[in-house]
């Protein structure tokens, strides 16, 4: 999909709240010349009106880049920029000192007096307001937001401004400031938590494979680590015994024979443990993890899982996990629906969910799919996955099953497929 829409779908949640992020503080520029850098114009005809727009303009203009950079420097892509903070606070400080100057010097009037005031008191709320962006200690911020309406209030005094005109000049910095600071601050909050969050879904997902890979050689070791050592001192002894012409060698060979098919149907054991999956425990689990997720999951036709065969519902209980974990990796999905669908000829399982993101230029695609294929292969299924309409993707697995409730030809193991060593990552 092109166009803006497209570019909005690409994107990640959490690149998404940063783009509003930064868009918001872009909106805070053009929202300073709308409200105090226009009205100028009416107040203040002529080329020194034009001249003190142009002033706000470019005021506005360096603190939407002070935003920017300072937003780069809070998600770690930047360093502090110290340097333009200082600009800032400069160029702040020359409007302010530019609009008591047209008061004090210009003509009088109650437009003039409004339109310099404006100026004023706006010019040192952008400005603080954008400047506590670039600050992470809170005691900071609160000391840059009343710094700048102190000033106000003090810089006021010397002009022989009226009491209450000063009162409310510092209360309007004071209060136009903190609101942007603390804007800015949640907003930066808001963001670092979104991040935060994606990374632990990422970190959860790890977690639960290397969990599965320690549970398997927990219980590979377990087999084999006995086993081989006593095979091993079997062997040994074989040795010394046949170094010495004793016939009890033969038998320790045997019994070490013995035990090494013992641990090869023991292992095959583990293995076919690990590789047999309960599809209706998947289907609720799948469920389940993508409700925690913010998706909405629906599940139809789960009640059918336990009429297919259990080589069949094994097989589908992967494809079932894998879909799941391929919603949550490789996507931004607000709806997924899981449909089991049971007729004379076969078993379907279909699984479509919104949010899909184009894969990255040069991204090379997984081994799961291709996992999952071979695993349905081994029941005469077919596995078909890909696009379907705008931003939509469907993964549709069929099985075919005899009237007798028997499944296509089975592989090794005991009717188990073979699958490959990545097949259950995509």
């Amino acid at each position: 999909m092109r166009g803006p829409v497209g570019w909005w779908r690409r994107k990640s949640t959490p690149a998404k709240v940063e783009t509003y992020t930064r868009w918001s503080f872009h909106v805070f520029a053009v929202l300073e010349v709308a409200s105090v850098g226009l009205p100028l114009l009416s107040h203040l005809p002529g080329a020194r009106g034009v001249w003190l727009v142009l002033l706000v303009c470019l005021h506005a203009t360096v603190c939407a880049a002070t935003a920017a950079r300072s937003l780069d420097w809070t998600r770690g892509l930047r360093p502090q920029p110290v340097r333009l903070l200082w600009t800032l606070a400069a160029v702040t400080a020359a409007v302010a000192v530019t609009s008591v100057a047209v008061a004090q010097h210009g003509p009088h009037g109650d437009a003039m007096s409004t339109g310099t005031g404006t100026l004023f008191a706006g010019s040192l709320s952008f400005g603080g307001g954008t400047i506590a962006l670039g600050v992470r200690d809170r005691r900071r911020v609160l000391a840059i937001v009343v710094g700048f309406a102190a000033g106000a209030g003090l810089y006021t005094y010397p002009l022989h401004v009226p009491g209450l005109t000063g009162l409310g000049t510092t209360l309007a910095v004071l209060i136009g400031a903190g609101f942007l600071a603390f804007t800015s601050l949640f907003s930066v909050w808001l963001l670092n938590a979104v991040y935060e969050l994606d990374e632990a879904r990422e970190t959860r997902a790890r977690l639960a494979v290397a969990e599965e890979r320690l549970r398997f050689g927990r219980d590979l070791h377990d087999v084999l680590g006995r086993n081989l050592a006593v095979i091993a001192l079997k062997a040994e002894l074989a040795v010394r015994l046949g170094r010495r012409g004793s016939p009890e060698a033969v038998e320790q060979m045997i019994e070490a024979q013995r035990l090494a098919q013992e641990s090869q149907r023991e292992v095959r054991a583990v293995v076919r443990g690990y590789r047999e999956v309960d599809l209706a425990a998947e289907l609720a689990g799948a469920q389940g993890v993508l409700t925690a997720a913010g998706i909405d999951c629906s599940i139809t036709g789960s009640r059918s899982a336990a009429e297919l065969p259990p080589q069949v519902r094994s097989g589908l209980a992967w494809v079932v996990r894998e879909a799941a974990t391929n919603v949550l990796r490789h996507g931004d999905p607000r709806q997924c629906a899981v449909t089991l669908s049971v007729t004379d000829s076969g078993v379907e399982l279909c699984v479509e969910n919104d949010g899909v993101r184009p894969a990255p230029p040069g991204e090379r695609p997984g081994t799961g799919l291709a996992g999952l294929r071979e695993r349905l292969a081994g029941l005469d299924g077919t596995l078909r996955a890909g696009p379907v309409g705008q931003g939509r993707y469907r993964l549709t697995a069929r099985v075919p099953v005899s009237p007798a409730g028997d499944a296509g030809p089975q592989g090794p193991s005991g009717g188990e497929p073979e699958l490959s060593a990545e097949g259950t990552q995509r």
